[in-house]
């Protein structure tokens, strides 16, 4: 498998914790996004969207994260990434969309290079926009994971989940944007447990090959 990604990239990233829970090897393809190498015609023919990341596996093309994921989930069932009751699989897919629907999409790469570059806000209003988003998302995800039985060691029992494949990354984009965490125990506690796990630690993007 050959996964395209970048090591900033928070999508990238949770494909990154899907494959090394599920134990499967890959070849990463960096695309420097800063420096727009998604946007090269080689890689648009891959993705049209030009946006990363993109699995080459079984002689198919996959795009965006979360059907990467699920596609890993069906290929490679064991371990589970997804629980088997209907309405806790319901339960797990809420909460990684929490976090890949509604508080990424507003502060990822393009987003913020709109905000400085087209609307010309300083970095101090950028700054403020994108804790704001992360934070609201983060309000309801805690209060959610503290109140709700089905959370254990991890967002849904004591074993990783989608749930957690997508938060630790929003939680490291957070740290990297000095949000104050204090407010949300549950989160900060649950990606501890993770940071635990080879399979998290291995992904964080200090130890890609093409982090700087």
């Amino acid at each position: 498998m050959r996964l395209h990604g970048y090591y900033r990239s928070s999508a990238s990233f949770r494909v990154r914790i899907a494959l090394n829970l599920k134990g499967v090897s890959y070849e990463q393809i960096p695309h420097h996004l800063r420096k727009d190498a998604h946007r090269a015609p080689d890689f648009l023919a891959l993705n049209p969207q030009g946006f990363v990341p993109v699995l080459e596996a079984d002689g198919a093309v996959l795009i965006q994260s979360l059907a990467i994921i699920e596609y890993l989930e069906e290929r490679f069932p064991d371990p589970p990434l997804l629980p088997a009751d209907p309405l806790e699989r319901a339960r797990v897919r809420a909460l990684a969309e929490i976090v890949a629907c509604d508080i990424h999409p507003l502060n990822n790469l393009r987003v913020l290079r709109y905000l400085r570059n087209e609307l010309g806000h300083d970095q101090t209003t950028v700054e403020k926009w994108y804790n704001h988003w992360i934070a609201e998302g983060f309000q309801a995800l805690e209060a959610m994971l503290a109140s709700q039985p089905q959370t254990g060691r991890f967002c849904h029992g004591d074993t990783p989940s989608l749930a957690d494949v997508c938060l630790i990354p929003q939680v490291v984009n957070a740290q990297n944007f000095q949000l104050d965490m204090a407010p949300f125990p549950t989160i900060r506690r649950i990606f501890t447990e993770a940071l635990n796990l080879p399979a998290f630690a291995r992904a964080l993007p200090a130890n890609q090959p093409d982090a700087e």
